[in-house]
């Protein structure tokens, strides 16, 4: 009996092809990612069917070993999955939706945490978040002086992990996990308002990041992430702005490209390409690049000096690269890597909230710092700048041996509570070196 299964089995295994061996879906606010990992390359066909709306997935000499009516369809648009065998060797796949949409399939190679991929998108052309994301309405005064408006872009998420450190870790939950805290210090900061790319554990393409960026009529755009490498030696954060190399390339991609004509640089107005011929339009565009990267090395650098105080450089100057999140030719942007994840005592550090937290203060008073010298025009900084309120809302202090958070507060007249508050502390335990924001009396 034993043999004869034996032999069965491998008689199925000469015939049956690749096989579906597992099964995820990512909801994300503009589509919902169906993963279907299969133990090699796989011919697959994708169409969609009206009335009901479905959508069919049909996977040539393969056969099906997960179970996809255990998956959890919640926050997608599919009712229900169904399956069955096909043309004697092939699958087909068929989601029940509640609502039509425009799918896009292709196949991902194997990384760090899986394995050979089929990758089903369904995009809700109607729900588009950059279609929705419009622009905040953000005043701090009857006057209608603005906000500084920062998008902060978590890195990786949904099937793209980023990089996974020896104790599993992935890059992908610390960068949101950070980026969340770096959101509630701006946003508890008077003349902010804080933007997320994605607030879940879904994928978002990176020129989409950039995009809306530009919806929400950024000051800054600051993507996070946790740098990796072969060897688990290197350690230390990073600030990284565009390069030359990759403004000259993002240079001639919106010249080439007919619907970035119409785009407006600068954010809110200043210059637009619709109708200028080339060389006016490259001329225009170099001029915003030169601007953008400018600022960006000038923030990024603010930042890299806060980050110093509070954790380990790995260069101690803002590094340049042609990242493709950092080319927004009217708007600043810096990428920060709060460390070496593929480092052991980074990657313990990384997966603690006091650490992220930390680095979250830092990359914050740099950013205040930055654009307390140089507040964009119409923003309530600007505003008290002009009226001689340039003077920062607090100062800078650092923990020294024998210090209390109680004993600060009396010193400068302030309620620990209040003092916790204004640094976003939990409680009142402090460390020595950390540095702290005392308010302005």
């Amino acid at each position: 009996m034993f043999v004869l299964a034996g032999l069965w089995s491998g008689a199925m295994g000469a015939w049956a092809g690749d096989q579906v061996q597992g099964a995820r879906i990512w909801p994300a606010p503009d589509h919902t990612r169906l993963v279907l990992d299969v133990t090699g390359p796989v011919e697959h066909k994708v169409f969609a069917l009206k009335g009901p709306s479905r959508l069919v997935i049909d996977l040539q000499d393969t056969t099906l070993k997960a179970r996809l009516d255990a998956l959890d369809l919640a926050g997608s648009p599919i009712r229900r999955i169904r399956s069955a065998p096909r043309n004697g060797n092939d699958l087909r796949v068929v989601l029940d939706l509640k609502t039509d949409v425009k799918p896009r399939s292709f196949e991902l190679e194997p990384n760090q945490q899986y394995g050979h991929r089929l990758v089903v998108d369904l995009i809700d052309e109607n729900g588009s978040r950059l279609e929705n994301a419009g622009q905040p309405t953000v005043t701090q005064d009857a006057g209608g002086k603005r906000d500084i408006v920062v998008v902060i872009d978590p890195g990786h998420g949904g099937e793209d992990p980023g990089a996974i450190g020896p104790r599993g870790t992935r890059e992908k939950d610390v960068a949101l996990k950070m980026a969340k805290t770096l959101a509630s210090l701006i946003n508890a900061q008077p003349g902010y308002t804080a933007k997320l790319t994605r607030t879940g554990d879904y994928y978002i393409g990176l020129r989409n990041r950039t995009l809306l960026a530009r919806k929400y009529n950024a000051d800054l755009f600051v993507s996070v992430h946790a740098d990796a490498f072969r060897t688990p030696q290197p350690k230390g954060a990073s600030v990284f702005a565009l390069s030359q190399r990759g403004a000259t390339s993002e240079t001639a991609r919106w010249l080439a490209q007919t619907e970035n004509r119409s785009d407006l640089i600068g954010g809110a107005g200043g210059v637009s390409l619709e109708g200028r011929d080339d060389m006016l339009a490259g001329v225009l565009l170099d001029l915003s690049m030169t601007a953008s990267i400018n600022a960006s090395l000038g923030v990024g650098s603010s930042v890299l000096g806060q980050l110093g105080s509070v954790a380990r450089l790995h260069k101690p100057h803002v590094e340049q690269a042609a990242f493709v999140v950092l080319k927004s030719p009217d708007i600043p942007s810096i990428l920060v890597e709060a460390g070496f994840i593929s480092n052991p005592q980074e990657e313990k550090n990384l997966a603690t909230e006091w650490y992220r937290q930390r680095l979250a203060k830092a990359i914050m008073s740099g950013i205040d710092d930055y654009f307390r010298k140089t507040p964009p025009p119409g923003t309530l900084l600007a505003w008290q700048k002009q009226q001689g309120q340039d003077t920062p809302a607090f100062s800078h202090y650092r923990i020294r041996q024998g210090d209390t958070l109680s004993d600060l507060a009396r010193e400068n007249q302030i309620s620990v509570n209040e003092l916790m508050r204004f640094n976003g502390l939990s409680d009142d335990r402090v460390m020595v070196g950390q540095t702290i924001r005392i308010p302005a009396s």
